[in-house]
């Protein structure tokens, strides 16, 4: 059973999931998980773990190793899933209208965007000019945002997710807000005190934050 010894952690980690082990934890865990399945067949499992656990004692090296590696598992268990809201039939295919409409409706250009390359980076303005080619809708000219290239009614101002948007500013802001189908953003100009504050009183009631961020706490914070 040496050859476990000579692997790395990741090849360890491989051999585990194709038994379907778990694959958390340090070296000396990964190799002891390893051997027990090995030799369990035999009905000698007690004995090769008092074999994993002197072997790893006496090597200090692999200790320092394996902290870095059980950091990584420790990361891996903060991630967080995100809420998804309670939509009935008729949201859901609004939702699924509203998307098929936009990938039909063309690109909205600035007038002259061909010409100046800041124009090609901005957004949509209406064309103004009595003589402007594009408000007379002349050929090859790209087409103007216009009322017939509005969304369906039923999913307007819904969140791609299904969620219903809600500003807020503070943590006062939270009071009434339907965790089930509603989703709150915060405002840009929020702090990180307040900001943070934010985060955890919406993960106390359950809220999802659509522009959640990580927050690098300093000083007081």
């Amino acid at each position: 059973m040496s050859e476990y010894e000579d692997m790395t952690v990741a090849e360890l980690k491989a051999i585990l999931k194709d038994l379907g082990l778990s694959s958390t934890g340090k070296k000396a865990d990964l190799i002891e998980r390893l051997k027990a399945a090995s030799e369990e067949s035999a009905d000698d499992e007690p004995t090769i773990i008092e074999e994993a656990d002197e072997e790893v004692d006496d090597d200090d090296d692999f200790d320092d190793f394996d902290d870095d590696w059980d950091d990584d598992d420790d990361d891996e268990e903060i991630h967080r899933a995100k809420q998804k809201p309670e939509l009935d039939d008729e949201t859901r295919k609004a939702l699924a209208t509203r998307d098929a409409q936009g990938r039909k409706q063309p690109k909205f250009r600035r007038q002259e965007w061909y010409r100046y390359k800041r124009l090609s980076r901005s957004g949509w303005r209406k064309p103004k000019g009595y003589q402007s080619k594009q408000r007379l809708n002349m050929k090859y000219r790209t087409p103007m945002a216009r009322v017939g290239y509005g969304k369906i009614k039923a999913a307007r101002d819904l969140h791609p997710s299904g969620f219903e948007e809600v500003l807020v500013h503070n943590t006062e802001g939270l009071d009434g807000v339907n965790p089930s189908t509603q989703a709150v953003r915060i405002g840009r100009g929020v702090g990180n005190r307040k900001r943070s504050a934010i985060h955890d009183k919406a993960d106390e009631m359950g809220i999802r934050v659509l522009n959640r961020r990580p927050i690098e706490k300093r000083g007081d914070l």
